[in-house]
């Protein structure tokens, strides 16, 4: 089972793929979002972000880019039965890769910093596509504390990160200015880790018999340990929402 399919399986409860809660995401899109123009959302899995930002703005057009075609077809369906697909264009093909042309209001890049590479290089690639007075909003990973061997165990590096005042500090020296952000509770990652090992083990003991739900039960168990012995109470997730810096 690929490491893709896992995640989506694992992202059924929960499909926000960052620490966030309902509220805090209708809060952030309620800061970010323009009454007009043109969003784009890189790393959009089943484009969530999206789908509600459409629902609270009618007068917006979006783009969504995710490299998982499979994630992509299943939200190409669920935006047709909710009458969204005429104001939407999913992209399967890999965010890095989406020709920019300079002329969205607003690209959001929340938990996918990954697939640039890491914090600076994301927001390199989010200002490409920005048009002149746009805002951004990303959502990335900071440490909450110094990280310990058992947080190391559990497959991060020291350097995965920084402190939340660097990680804001390295954000400004790239020449952005925060205008608001949100800093994810103990709650709302206990929410977030509950829902995705949950959603896998339940998918993995409704197939028990195949090889695939082995594969899944060993994956949920793999990552519950890693978050409750690792990570939990040191790994913390910051959303923040950005505009250029002028002269920069």
């Amino acid at each position: 089972m690929e490491r893709r399919q896992i995640s989506a399986l694992a992202h059924a409860d929960h499909p926000v793929a960052a620490p966030l809660s309902d509220g805090s995401v209708a809060r952030l899109l309620e800061r970010a979002l323009p009454a007009e123009g043109r969003v784009l959302d890189l790393g959009c899995a089943e484009a969530t972000w999206l789908s509600r930002a459409l629902r609270q703005r009618p007068a917006l057009r979006a783009d969504g880019v995710d490299i998982d075609a499979a994630t992509v077809a299943q939200a190409r369906l669920r935006l047709a039965d909710e009458g969204l697909d005429d104001r939407i264009t999913l992209h399967a093909q890999d965010a890095g890769e989406f020709p920019a042309d300079g002329g969205y209001d607003l690209v959001l890049c929340v938990g996918a910093a990954h697939a640039f590479g890491g914090l600076l290089p994301t927001l390199r690639a989010v200002r490409r596509h920005l048009a002149p007075g746009g805002a951004a909003l990303v959502g990335d990973g900071f440490w909450e504390r110094d990280p310990d061997q058992r947080c190391l165990d559990a497959g991060f590096r020291s350097d995965d990160y920084t402190d939340l005042a660097t990680t804001v500090e390295t954000i400004t020296a790239d020449g952005w200015t925060p205008t608001y952000g949100h800093i994810s509770t103990i709650e709302e990652w206990d929410d977030y880790e509950w829902s995705w090992t949950g959603s896998l083990s339940r998918w993995a003991l409704e197939h028990d018999c195949s090889p695939e739900g082995a594969t899944a039960l060993e994956a949920a168990a793999e990552h519950r340990t890693a978050w409750l012995r690792g990570y939990r109470g040191t790994l913390g997730f910051l959303t923040v929402l950005l505009r250029a810096t002028p002269g920069s």
